[in-house]
């Protein structure tokens, strides 16, 4: 049985996003899977489906460099927009930043649940799906 309804993904990374993918259907923990190849397409779906929580995301798995909208950007979006969700929607950035600067400011912000350095295992994915 799926742990997680709906992830979202949001990367601009085709590869990343590719392998990442196939390692969470390997889980078994999730049901549906949403891409999105910026931040503003996220924050778009979002708005879209603010009151729709069966379409919502429960999580979503952050990149911070991304063209369009970058990671920073959605969270400042996504602050604004979080209580007019129909659901707590849990955060986690993945990023190939090792910068503490990067790490301290997404640890500093109340909406961030962690931030994980790429690549990330499967094994990290499935501890991730476990807490939902």
């Amino acid at each position: 049985m799926n742990k997680v309804k709906t992830l979202g993904i949001v990367d601009d990374d085709k590869i990343y996003t590719f392998l990442v993918k196939k390692a969470i259907e390997q889980t078994n923990l999730v049901g549906t899977i949403k891409v999105f190849d910026n931040g503003l397409d996220a924050i778009d779906f979002l708005k879209k489906n603010a009151a729709n929580r069966d379409t919502l995301p429960e999580i979503i798995l952050l990149d911070l460099s991304m063209p369009v909208m970058d990671g920073w950007e959605f969270l400042e979006e996504y602050i604004l927009l979080s209580p007019k969700l129909g659901r707590k929607i849990t955060i986690y950035i993945i990023s190939s930043s090792i910068s503490p600067y990067d790490i301290a400011k997404a640890k500093s912000i109340s909406l961030v649940t962690d931030y994980i350095i790429k690549p990330v295992s499967k094994e990290k994915l499935i501890e991730i799906f476990k807490k939902m």
